[in-house]
């Protein structure tokens, strides 16, 4: 796929009066909500953060994971979640998916697999839980993320995303949104662009409130569409 220079994209889009925008004050409402809750849930959930590191450690490997993702007006980020696959994961889905169509047809249409060979037994637990993406408060600390917002991208997934892409990149990417609690891993793109655009043209603090309390209803769920 051909890559975008998307921060040259939204500032463009920026001076044509396309991107959809808050108010100042609504952003630093937001910027605050996000740097007090998430220093609040880091000195909460401090315990657990040793306790998974050293079941992630057992797997014989890195604890952290940093993949590089699309953030807020174009800018690049390394998203950060506890190592949930086995070392050598990039050989093996490349394999998988030169032998097995049916397999490559489900990781074009959602980037997952539901049976995924490179995934680890402690990380299909941190997975369906979602605890592998507790490190990403560091990520709305350091303002790479927000603690809801658009699902973070990946930077090759930019070019299934069109003109949307513009509206993507007015926010910061969540660690929960919309995505997540209607459907997370089982919704294609399409659904994804949708929920992100109505995110956008209804966002208020109240929403997240809402978004967030809905994440811990869907994570604790038998059907919350992760794997």
């Amino acid at each position: 796929m051909t890559d975008v220079n998307t921060s040259h994209v939204f500032e463009a889009s920026l001076e044509r009066g396309v991107v959809p925008a808050t108010t100042v004050g609504a952003r630093i409402l937001k910027r605050l909500f996000d740097i007090v809750g998430a220093s609040v849930l880091l000195v909460l959930l401090s315990p657990f953060f040793l306790i998974l590191g050293i079941f992630v450690a057992m797997t014989k490997g890195p604890i952290f994971y940093g993949h590089e993702r699309l953030g807020y007006r174009g800018n690049h980020f390394k998203c950060y979640k506890f190592r949930s696959m086995v070392p050598n994961a990039d050989k093996l889905l490349k394999d998988l998916l030169a032998r097995d169509a049916e397999a490559r047809a489900e990781w074009e249409q959602f980037e997952k697999l539901r049976n995924d060979p490179r995934i680890t037994r402690i990380g299909r637990v941190l997975r369906k839980t979602s605890l592998d993406e507790l490190p990403q408060l560091w990520n709305v600390l350091r303002g790479d993320m927000s603690l809801v917002g658009p699902r973070p991208m990946a930077l090759h997934e930019t070019s299934r995303w069109g003109a949307s892409l513009v509206e993507y990149t007015s926010m910061r990417p969540g660690i929960t949104g919309m995505w997540q609690v209607n459907g997370r891993t089982d919704s294609d793109y399409g659904s994804r662009i949708s929920f992100n655009r109505t995110y956008l043209e209804n966002w208020s603090l109240l929403l997240d409130l809402k978004l967030l309390v809905q994440t811990v209803r869907v994570v604790f769920s038998s059907n919350s569409g992760a794997y």
